[in-house]
């Protein structure tokens, strides 16, 4: 990087994209110059929604925090470093709800770290609230009739209410 802005990247597959996920990119924007959250495609998951669909999610609850100035979203079907390193990030952030999270993050981290030396990764804790929220959970409570509204925008909500009509 020829310039000292912090930019950071915040992946994920946002299938859907919850109020934990809306919780780190509010708390990690604060943390970076500029934000790039990052959409897999990660079609080897089976999502429910589209690429196309998911970035649209998560552009518009960014849109709805007021801080589209200093985060983008973008999709993404690389390697995480190189995805990375093409948006010019200094860091890599990840969210984490639990010991087992760490686990398996530590593991990427120490991949990472060999692929690009140059990039860093932060860890931000879930906050308190939303720990427990997963969208494998949302979607299987969505799924089953349950009131998915304490874990999703309400856009994000009849979205995924259309889809299980």
């Amino acid at each position: 990087m020829t310039n000292n802005l912090r930019v950071g990247v915040y992946p994920g597959t946002f299938d859907p994209v919850t109020n934990g996920h809306v919780d780190i990119i509010r708390r990690a924007a604060r943390t970076v110059d500029t934000l790039i959250v990052g959409v897999a495609i990660n079609g080897g998951k089976g999502p429910l929604f589209s690429l196309d669909e998911r970035t649209a999610m998560v552009n518009e609850e960014i849109i709805s925090l007021g801080i589209s100035d200093r985060v983008k979203v973008r999709p993404f079907d690389s390697l995480l470093v190189q995805f990375a390193a093409d948006q010019n990030a200094n860091c890599i952030i990840r969210g984490l709800r639990a010991v087992s999270d760490f686990e398996y993050e530590f593991q990427m981290v120490g991949m990472n770290t060999r692929l690009n030396p140059n990039i860093e990764t932060i860890f931000l804790m879930a906050s308190e609230n939303h720990q427990f929220i997963a969208s494998r959970l949302v979607k299987e409570i969505a799924t089953l009739g349950g009131d998915i509204s304490s874990f999703v925008s309400a856009s994000v909500a009849s979205r995924i209410n259309e889809k299980y009509g």
